[in-house]
């Protein structure tokens, strides 16, 4: 026994079955008298405890710094060392998946600037309605900002409707210098490979069984999954465009502000500054170098 209170509660319980005086059983139990007649001044939190438990019912795969954020959104001015604790206490902690064995060697394509529309990714999704019927998600995600530009939801997700997907993007933005995705059939068609040429973008395709290289894109889909698809039962196809919209629009401006460090990166590179020569974007890290996985003896061999 450690805490005050469970030596407080240690103390009732001898003086209530062995009808010890209040001294003896502090002596026993090694407790201060002191302590016996602390009466807690903090504040009742039920209603804060309350509202966090609704966010998260609400946002189930959420820990507490991310709760923290919507408390705090909403108006709750609050320590984050306290919010973790209540959350702590309500047990709310969300249980920790395996992690998927990391690759090895270089793991992303070359170094670009660190700004919007450098490089996009492209990965698939799957996942099924009620009916049992299986439908895909296209998602097209800005390495940069973390963006996610596009999610498209349909059952079949030819070459040709991968490739107007981001046609219809560089329209509506800028084109990017570079995009990267798997060695998919519908990515590696000859619609993506005669755009991708014609465009004048460089289509990246990662070394095969090696998804850690397009890593921006398989995070955004395991949290797609851990979030969304694993939560909700999907009914009809229009129900399941509509939810993954909503998804969408809710992580680009909600939480993860996506959108708002795409603004951020916008003002950085103003007309006033590129003209005035005093900002220079600074290119992501370069790719991990391949790792020496031969062990070496302490002792010389002979």
């Amino acid at each position: 026994m450690v805490a005050p209170a469970a030596k407080r509660q240690a103390v009732a319980h001898l003086q209530a079955t062995l009808g010890m005086s209040e001294r003896r059983a502090c002596m026993v139990v090694g407790a201060d008298r002191k302590s016996m007649r602390y009466r807690s001044c903090r504040a009742d939190d039920g209603d804060l405890r309350s509202r966090l438990r609704e966010l998260a019912q609400q946002r189930r795969r959420f820990g507490y710094r991310r709760l923290h954020i919507l408390l705090r959104r909403g108006g709750i001015t609050i320590n984050r060392k306290k919010t973790q604790r209540l959350y702590r206490e309500e047990g709310l902690t969300v249980r920790r998946r395996r992690g998927r064995r990391r690759a090895i060697g270089a793991r992303a394509p070359a170094p670009v600037l660190a700004l919007p529309n450098q490089r996009w990714s492209l990965d698939f999704v799957h996942d099924q309605l009620a009916t049992g019927r299986r439908f895909r998600v296209l998602n097209i995600v800005d390495d940069i900002t973390r963006e996610c530009l596009r999610a498209v939801v349909d059952t079949s997700i030819s070459g040709r409707r991968v490739v107007r997907e981001p046609a219809d993007l560089v329209v509506e933005r800028v084109a990017p210098k570079m995009i990267v995705s798997d060695n998919g059939t519908e990515l590696t068609s000859n619609a993506v490979l005669s755009w991708s040429g014609e465009a004048k973008i460089e289509w990246h395709y990662i070394a095969p069984g090696r998804p850690m290289q397009n890593g921006y894109v398989e995070s955004f889909n395991g949290r797609m999954r851990d979030e969304l698809l694993n939560q909700t039962l999907f009914l009809t196809l229009g129900q399941a465009r509509d939810i993954v919209a909503g998804w969408v629009e809710d992580y680009n401006t909600e939480y993860a502000t996506p959108a708002a460090f795409a603004a951020g990166l916008a003002l950085q590179v103003a007309a006033p500054l590129r003209a005035a020569g005093s900002y220079v974007p600074q290119p992501l890290a370069p790719p991990a170098q391949p790792r020496d996985n031969k062990p070496r003896s302490l002792v010389p061999a002979g």
